[in-house]
């Protein structure tokens, strides 16, 4: 019976990818970015800065790279683990780009810390994050997660093809300072084709009294968010979860086993309790999402709200939820976590045309992550999981096998003097498989 299973289940994967191929013929392969995030014009002019090694910080290293100043455009000689000791970067010169397409095969992945960037006009693409417990103790203050700063400073930033997971506060998030406007949340935000998974649950995360296996938090005030093309997978809640006066639109993402909530439009009443004035609904449109139950799904629908005196409401079309089998429907809104579904988009991106929920998880899981055409052992599993039905929301990083071990590799780069752009895409397209 085992036997007859595991043929059944390799039938089912590579037919899917079979299935990809004739997705390429239909919806064409995200090389462009959308969103409000595409006002971003990153290090585009600026210098080049070649990463040699994979030093936690000094000469040569990310670090360096990134806190350096002026316009600047990050490239990898080196591929391999950098290990950045517990840190939490934060990035607080603007004008950046973060070409991880330039690495070597295996590319680069970032394992015990995270970035926070306090800064604007970043693109950040393909970097595989590997963040993890890192042996922390509670209370040591260690909860890495990529995000955007809180101060107002953070606007015009793309992540774009990253592989996030073993999140210890959120995975992917963007951040704002609750009740003191727009101008002080971050702005102009596009996440797009990134796996973004395994928040770690009961881990190092000072808040003990909760699960804090989390995807992406758009806090209070955080205004013209894209939430476009991700594969959230095994995040007990927030795939993604808008609140009080932010604004975005969730279109095409694919969601497996969320635990508690999937999609969630609500902000939280004790925590505006001291201020003067009380936030609005989320403004945001959500079209052509696909969500797939899991072992440890646990939500009731994939859009709700847990505040009903707070009139939560969104914009919901051609989303799809099913059940583990892949087959039984699910519900898409619920009364018992009641948001208002209006009758026209409230905010959208403009000449955007989102593929049809039907087409986004073979279109996802073979465009989405970091390195598409090489993905890494952590992603591989996470789209055999979607498949099988299998997997789980985790507390720790050592649940799957542990952060990664791998040869460093190295490749100098001929940089071009001009058309650095075309010199990217093509190193983009590799990493693509196109």
């Amino acid at each position: 019976m085992k036997k007859i299973v595991a043929i059944a289940l390799a039938l089912l994967i590579v037919s899917s990818f079979v299935f990809a191929e004739a997705i390429h013929e239909v919806h064409k392969p995200p090389m462009e970015f959308y969103g409000w995030g595409a006002q971003s014009v990153g290090g585009a002019g600026g210098r080049i800065i070649k990463v040699t090694n994979l030093n936690a910080k000094g000469e040569g290293s990310f670090r360096e790279a990134l806190e350096a100043e002026g316009p600047r455009i990050i490239v990898f000689e080196v591929g391999g683990v950098i290990d950045l000791e517990k840190k939490q970067i934060k990035v607080k010169n603007p004008y950046v780009t973060i070409a991880g397409q330039t690495a070597p095969s295996p590319g680069i992945t970032i394992i015990r810390g995270g970035i926070t960037f306090d800064t604007h006009d970043i693109i950040m693409q393909h970097i595989f994050f590997r963040m993890g417990d890192a042996g922390a103790e509670i209370g040591e203050g260690y909860e890495p997660e990529i995000s955007t700063s809180a101060n107002g400073n953070a606007y015009n930033i793309i992540v774009d093809h990253c592989s996030v997971a073993w999140g210890v506060d959120e995975n992917l998030s963007v951040s704002g300072k609750r009740g003191y406007g727009p101008e002080f949340g971050s702005r102009n935000i596009t996440f797009s084709y990134n796996f973004i998974a395994e928040g770690l649950a009961w881990s190092v995360h000072t808040k003990q009294t909760m699960n804090h296996s989390m995807g992406t938090l758009v806090m209070d005030d955080c205004t013209n968010v894209a939430i476009i093309g991700n594969f959230y997978a095994h995040n007990y809640e927030r795939n993604p979860w808008f609140k009080g006066n932010s604004s975005g639109v969730v279109i095409n993402n694919l969601i497996y086993d969320p635990g508690a909530w999937s999609i969630r439009l609500s902000w939280i009443p004790k925590e505006w309790k001291d201020l003067e004035e009380k936030p609005g609904t989320p403004i945001v449109s959500i079209v052509g999402n696909y969500e797939k139950e899991g072992p440890s799904t646990e939500v009731v629908a994939m859009v709700g709200s847990n505040y009903p005196e707070n009139d939560e409401r969104g914009y919901l079309e051609d989303n799809i939820i099913v059940k583990v089998d892949g087959v039984t429907p699910g519900k898409i809104t619920d009364p018992s976590i009641p948001i208002t579904v209006l009758d026209e988009k409230p905010i959208w991106i403009d000449d955007y045309e989102p593929i049809p929920a039907a087409d986004v998880p073979e279109y996802i899981l073979k465009y989405a992550g970091a390195r598409p055409a090489e993905r890494d052992a952590v992603d591989r599993r996470l789209i055999e999981e979607f498949y099988s039905g299998t997997g789980k929301i985790i507390n720790s990083q050592d649940e799957v096998g542990g952060y990664p071990v791998v040869e460093p590799t190295y490749r100098a780069l001929d940089v071009p003097e001009t058309g650095i752009e075309e010199w990217l895409a093509g190193y983009t397209r590799e990493v693509m498989g196109l």
